[in-house]
């Protein structure tokens, strides 16, 4: 099936238009090669051997690939754009001066359509990261985080963040969106009082949209899910060992879903949130997760057997929002 879908002194540099600002000394500090190379591209993501969808990535893969950087250490990143189309890469939850965080609405330059841009940063605080799309979609649903432009970055602490034996990192995310007719009663909800500022806010709101060629009782849903660019059931299991203490990094890389996520007869110990250390790591037994959120929580591996790590909406780890997590010397349906 086939679906459409505390920094140093930052430079920007496009292709045939050297940034203006660069001091000399500067100038030669971004010659030679890149520490990092990103390439904007359209390609396919193969979810599982009966769907395969098509949409913008970074490196030929979703999620891009896992960027691990050190929190004082200056990064040279080239960042090649083969569409059509101007983009943004926006280096989410780092502190970075407008002319290379990847924001529009900063003032960050966009990357030419075919061309290139070269950025230096140093990149921080330490913690989890992501880089993404900025690009306003609008209505569109190829463009912006609709798209899989999402990738990983982890900013590596100058001091450990606890004890784990080993991490994993989890990317959350939807393909194929489309707009479902929603088919909500009139009166639902409706109060016995009306406020008129409210009403009128919506009214106008309404009309905004309408102006603006949006469609009216519409929401949006999604065809496939997926944990790491692949379905239940299509990937690798996650191998763990009877004792092992995991850290899980997750990423909701999706454009409008909130997600959940748990490991039955498990449950998770909450030591960062958005990157950053929580200053009272807590125990929960699901993971609740808004677009562009991040959670990092440790488990405790001391139920040996073969579980699902998935969404609690039965619906939506039917359709691929899930991934096996196998003990070592066991087998069998995962339950």
């Amino acid at each position: 099936m086939l679906a459409t879908g505390g920094s140093a002194s930052p430079l920007v540099q496009a292709t045939e238009q050297p940034a203006s600002h660069a001091t000399p000394a500067a100038g030669a500090a971004l010659q030679g090669p890149a520490d990092h190379t990103l390439r904007i591209a359209t390609g396919l993501v193969e979810l599982g051997p009966d769907t395969t969808v098509a949409t913008k990535i970074y490196n030929g893969q979703f999620p891009g690939r896992l960027l691990r950087l050190s929190e004082a250490r200056r990064v040279v990143v080239d960042i090649q754009n083969d569409t059509d189309t101007p983009e943004q890469l926006h280096w989410h939850g780092q502190f970075l001066p407008a002319d290379v965080d990847g924001a529009a609405e900063e003032r960050t330059p966009f990357i030419p359509a075919h061309g290139m841009q070269r950025i230096a940063f140093t990149p921080g605080p330490a913690g989890f990261r992501f880089y993404h799309t900025h690009v306003r979609a609008g209505a569109d649903l190829t463009a912006g985080l609709y798209s899989g432009q999402a990738g990983l970055v982890y900013i590596e602490p100058a001091h450990d963040q606890g004890a784990y034996d080993r991490e994993v990192f989890l990317t959350l995310k939807e393909f194929g969106p489309f707009l479902s007719r929603t088919e909500m009663p009139l009166d639902f909800l409706a109060p016995a009082n009306r406020v008129r500022g409210l009403q009128e806010a919506s009214q106008q709101a309404m009309r905004a949209a309408l102006r603006e060629g949006l469609k009216q009782e519409y929401e949006l849903a999604y065809n496939f899910f997926s944990i790491n660019g692949r379905m239940l059931g299509q990937s690798e299991p996650v191998r763990v060992k009877a004792g092992e203490r995991v850290l899980f990094h997750v990423l909701n890389a999706s454009a409008s879903e909130i997600r959940s996520l748990a490991l039955p007869s498990h449950v998770f110990w909450i030591v960062a949130l958005d990157g950053n250390p929580v200053p009272h790591p807590s125990e929960v037994p699901v993971l609740w997760i808004g677009p562009a959120e991040r959670v990092s929580a440790t488990v405790e591996m001391k139920q040996p057997g073969v579980w699902v790590l998935g969404d609690l909406l039965d619906e939506d780890h039917r359709r691929g929002m899930g991934i096996v997590v196998e003990y070592a010397g066991r087998r069998g349906e995962p339950q």
